[in-house]
């Protein structure tokens, strides 16, 4: 292996990543916080709750950024192709897409991602700072790693606000809590990033759509041919599909019954 294949953006994102987790509970446990308070006290159960915490939110991270997001196969496995056999009963409404990238037949609701320079399943977005898909095989993974990290991060902030003193002069308040400041702000800010996303993708799971399909439903084919949703089935069957894959089926099938429910005459 060359050694500059090690230096890719995908391995520099998530070391920048772990560094920047490890660091910032570093600098937590080396000021005078309650987590500082805690261990000095010889209460440790809760900082070894907040380590716990954090390494597990660190290992979701890497599992979602490393794990395949769901790539549709260049080669047709057999068992795709009796799929595609069992589907032939769909009406032809939306005939599958052939992705001018890398050639392969499109299921519904899948795009190329120019990034990983593969096809999706139910593609979702590219987020850079995993330098890796969301779709089909790791949203429900995403999305719980982003509650774990949206709590570790809050509970950060507490931890960092326990510890700055503001009555003291300026040069030793900047000296003693410079750092822990600047380690605040830093987390006040990804706080806010991580529950902005994980409000939205809430929003995007419990009404069964995608980032891509929300932004971009005027440039859909399958979207544009109705005014609402066709995947939609429902709050409970929305979740229960997202994180348990039940109710089971075809995307193409299921759009096939929403066409047939919505040219059915009325009685």
């Amino acid at each position: 292996m060359a050694p500059w294949a090690l230096l890719s953006s995908g391995v520099l994102v998530r070391t920048g990543h772990t560094v920047l987790t490890w660091g910032i509970t570093l600098v937590l446990f080396l000021h005078d916080t309650e987590l500082r308070q805690w261990e000095e006290q010889g209460e440790l159960l809760l900082p070894l709750t907040f380590l716990l915490l954090v390494l597990g939110s660190l290992l979701l991270y890497l599992a979602v950024s490393l794990m395949d997001p769901g790539y549709v196969n260049v080669q047709p496995q057999p068992q795709e192709e009796i799929k595609e056999e069992q589907t032939a009963m769909v009406p032809p409404a939306i005939p599958l897409r052939r992705c001018r990238y890398c050639l392969v037949l499109q299921p519904l609701r899948a795009r190329h991602c120019r990034d990983c320079r593969r096809c999706v399943r139910r593609y979702d977005h590219h987020c850079p700072w995993m330098e890796n898909c969301v779709g089909e095989r790791n949203h429900p993974l995403f999305v719980v790693y982003l509650v774990l990290q949206l709590l570790v991060l809050l509970w950060g902030l507490y931890l960092a606000w326990s510890g700055l003193r503001f009555f003291q002069p300026w040069g030793l308040w900047l000296r003693s809590s410079g750092l822990l400041f600047a380690t605040f702000l830093l987390l006040s800010l990804f706080s806010l990033v991580a529950s902005l996303l994980l409000a939205s993708h809430l929003y995007l799971v419990a009404s069964n759509t995608t980032t891509w399909e929300f932004m971009s439903s005027h440039r859909i084919a399958y979207l544009r041919q109705r005014p609402g949703n066709p995947f939609d089935r429902g709050l409970t069957r929305n979740l229960a599909h997202f994180f348990c894959g039940w109710p089971s089926g075809s995307w193409e099938t299921l759009w096939a019954e929403e066409e047939e429910e919505g040219s059915s005459p009325a009685v």
